[in-house]
């Protein structure tokens, strides 16, 4: 029996060799390397080496002091430190200023939820210590957002960013404005605004969130107005003959059937294909390409009748395409007038 010592076969394979520890050890790793950069004053040392290069500058769109971050600020902020860091590696003075909303509904509405959760409302204090309490939170919260894109990696001027509640920025801000009023660039008009009815505030176009649904959909058939000359000499040109019993409608759809009421005009496309069809005792005027579709959902040309297969009777829910009389452009139905389908006009 051999007494050889055991061969270890790690020492014959020719491994790469690496100072990286296998473990992380974020907990120990990310606390001493964020003083390390907050010691050393990083950014400092960047702005001076890049000192006198071409100047790259990234004007930071401010995230709302609301809140902690989510993933979209994060994001948000580690693609504009990208840009910055790209830029400096290019050889570009490349100074990022960070910057904080301080004002806004998101802030207010955070500040209702904790009065809420007092059993206090809004209305019960007044303006200047509801100012007060906003200001308060959007201090802590620009804070808190502060760390953790410190924690991110993103390197900036954190020490002093820029924001909007500060007396210098609403100075410079007033400042800037009296020089648009100078110039001329100001005037006083109309502008519709939404306005929040539980908020009683105005509201932003990007703060304004649609509530997906079905809307009511509905066709309607306005009759041709066939006591005028132009409408006479169309019907003639549709059926051939002044005598056809027939009545010609254009046929419509929307969505906003509440609107009806106040209709004066059908719009049609001068340039796409209409069709007049048969639709039994009347005559529709459709776009052509959305014949069958109208057709078949107005129960047009369906047919159900009883069939017979191996000595086993179904039902059969059949569609035939209706008789098309006339095609035409839809500036042939310019000038053109039609009754409301049931106001008398």
């Amino acid at each position: 029996m051999s007494t050889q010592a055991p061969l270890e076969l790690k020492k014959t394979i020719n491994l790469p060799k690496t100072g990286f520890a296998q473990k992380a050890n974020l907990a120990q790793t990310e606390p001493a390397r964020m003083k390390r950069w907050m010691e050393s004053g990083l950014y400092d040392l960047i702005r001076r080496a890049r000192a006198g290069r071409e100047k790259f500058i990234l004007h930071d769109g401010p995230p709302y002091a609301n809140a902690d971050i989510h993933l979209g600020t994060a994001m948000n902020k580690i693609l504009k430190d990208i840009v910055v860091k790209s830029h400096t590696l290019l050889g570009y003075d490349s100074p990022y200023v960070p910057g904080y909303d301080c004002h806004g509904l998101p802030i207010e509405q955070h500040v209702e939820r904790a009065l809420d959760a007092k059993g206090k409302k809004k209305s019960d204090l007044s303006t200047e210590s509801f100012r007060r309490a906003c200001r308060e939170h959007a201090a802590a919260a620009l804070k808190s957002q502060t760390r953790d894109f410190r924690r991110l990696g993103i390197l900036g001027l954190w020490e002093d960013p820029y924001l909007t509640m500060s007396n210098h920025y609403e100075a410079e801000t007033a400042r800037l404005f009296g020089l648009f009023v100078e110039r001329g660039y100001v005037y006083k008009g109309a502008r519709p605004v939404y306005w929040c009815i539980h908020d009683q505030t105005a509201l932003a176009e990007a703060e304004v969130e649609y509530r997906e649904h079905t809307s009511p959909s509905v066709y309607v058939k306005f009759p041709l107005a066939e006591d005028t000359i132009e409408a006479k000499a169309f019907k003639r040109e549709l059926l051939g003959s002044d005598d056809d019993p027939r009545r010609v409608f254009f046929l419509i759809w929307t969505t906003t059937p509440w609107t009806l009421p106040a209709n004066l005009g059908i719009a049609v496309n001068p340039n796409f294909e209409y069709v007049a069809f048969d639709a039994g005792r009347e005559v529709f005027i459709v776009a052509g390409e959305l014949l069958d579709d109208v057709a078949r959902k107005c129960g047009i040309g369906r047919r159900v009748y009883t069939a017979e297969d191996g000595g086993v009777e179904f039902q059969v829910d059949d569609y035939v395409r209706p008789a098309v009389l006339a095609r035409f452009l839809g500036s042939r139905l310019e000038r053109l007038e039609a009754r409301h389908a049931w106001l008398e006009r």
